[in-house]
């Protein structure tokens, strides 16, 4: 695994969009430029900047919170205009009345999605399986970098689901959907954020369980398939599972870029559990 001897170096004092955008771009060499997502979606490239603030949805209600706090500078995870290249036809109201909102008040956002999600040992995988005190380094990394495999003392599911509950509880989702026999011991545990969570790469990892997030894992056939065969599913919510990954990269903005003060905006799981 790529250890991050030159990703963590400090940089000297910068001031521009485009800077700090190039700052991830320049330490990822497993970045297609030309394809990549990670870009200015919305605003000048050329502003300068001293603060900034993180998190993982540019939702609307984000950005409100940003401009009553002063901030005009958002890197965000997500697509801001809910397709993941942040294409959207010209006629398209909803997306209109949010761009407007941003521009007037001189926003500009910056997506980190490609980067942050294969950034070594502090990126969004690694930053889900701390988070799941799920210890050491992965047994085997799969799907190209996405999906990673922790091994631990055997335990039954619902035990473990109940842990994962208990860490998730914090971020807004107690309680976690389980699928397999509750009794059944399971010690290879297969972890992903996003689209990231195939269950059958799970399984050719060796896997006995898979925590997969409601985006990666929306059709119903791939966990029937999975209830069939006898292999435990945990799911959770996809803001959830990369929450972590947005406090890590609040975190190396403030070491790492020196001139921007990084703050974090907590999203959580975007669903509240009524019952």
């Amino acid at each position: 695994m790529a250890k991050l001897d030159n990703l963590n170096e400090k940089v000297k004092p910068m001031h521009k969009v485009k800077d700090v955008l190039e700052h991830f771009l320049s330490r990822c060499d497993w970045i297609d430029r030309e394809k990549t997502v990670d870009r200015v979606i919305v605003g000048d490239a050329e502003k300068e900047v001293d603060r900034c603030l993180v998190t993982w949805m540019p939702s609307f209600e984000a950005v409100r919170q940003m401009v009553e706090r002063g901030i005009h500078f958002m890197i965000c995870h997500e697509p801001t205009f809910w397709h993941h290249r942040d294409d959207r036809p010209d006629q398209d109201p909803e997306a209109n009345e949010k761009q407007a909102f941003i521009q007037e008040n001189d926003v500009v956002i910056v997506r980190n999605h490609d980067c942050w999600d294969k950034w070594p040992d502090i990126g969004i995988p690694w930053s889900w399986a701390e988070f799941l005190e799920l210890e050491g380094t992965p047994a085997e990394i799969g799907a190209n970098g996405f999906q990673h495999r922790y091994d631990i003392e055997p335990v039954s599911l619902d035990e473990f689901a109940s842990k994962v509950a208990r860490s998730c509880s914090s971020i807004g989702e107690p309680m976690v959907q389980v699928t397999g026999d509750r009794n059944s011991q399971v010690s290879r545990i297969g972890i992903g954020t996003g689209c990231g969570c195939d269950i059958k790469t799970y399984i050719d990892m060796g896997c006995d369980c898979s925590i997969v997030c409601d985006d990666g894992s929306c059709y119903w056939a791939n966990i029937q398939r999975a209830e069939d065969i006898g292999h435990p599913v945990i799911r959770v919510n996809h803001g959830t599972s990369e929450e972590a990954g947005m406090v890590t990269m609040t975190q190396y903005i403030n070491e790492n870029i020196d001139g921007l003060t990084a703050e974090h905006l907590p999203h959580g799981s975007t669903f509240r559990l009524v019952g």
